[in-house]
């Protein structure tokens, strides 16, 4: 394993995984926890999916997420820029 990768076993939607990354331990337990939260409410709502169907919907919301977070943090960019902008003039 190359340095700086760490190695955390995560028990997601009943199966057992283990996780390689660079993040710390801590990250790596709130991010497995998220998605086996996410998987267990997908499954409530979702009684006739399968297991692979709920982790695609799962992460077509997680991508979801993560291009909505990234227009509002573009645009809060821009507004910063602007701002600095107008303070020097």
């Amino acid at each position: 394993m190359s340095e700086g990768k760490r190695r955390y076993k995560a028990t997601i939607d009943g199966e057992t995984y283990t996780i390689i990354g660079q993040k710390p331990q801590e990250h790596m337990r709130v991010v497995a926890e998220t998605v086996d939260d996410q998987l267990n409410q997908l499954k409530e709502m979702t009684k006739g999916l399968d297991k692979e169907k709920r982790a695609i919907l799962l992460a077509i919301n997680a991508v979801s997420d993560q291009l909505a977070m990234r227009k509002e943090l573009n645009e809060i960019k821009e507004k910063y820029k602007q701002l600095e902008e107008n303070q020097e003039n």
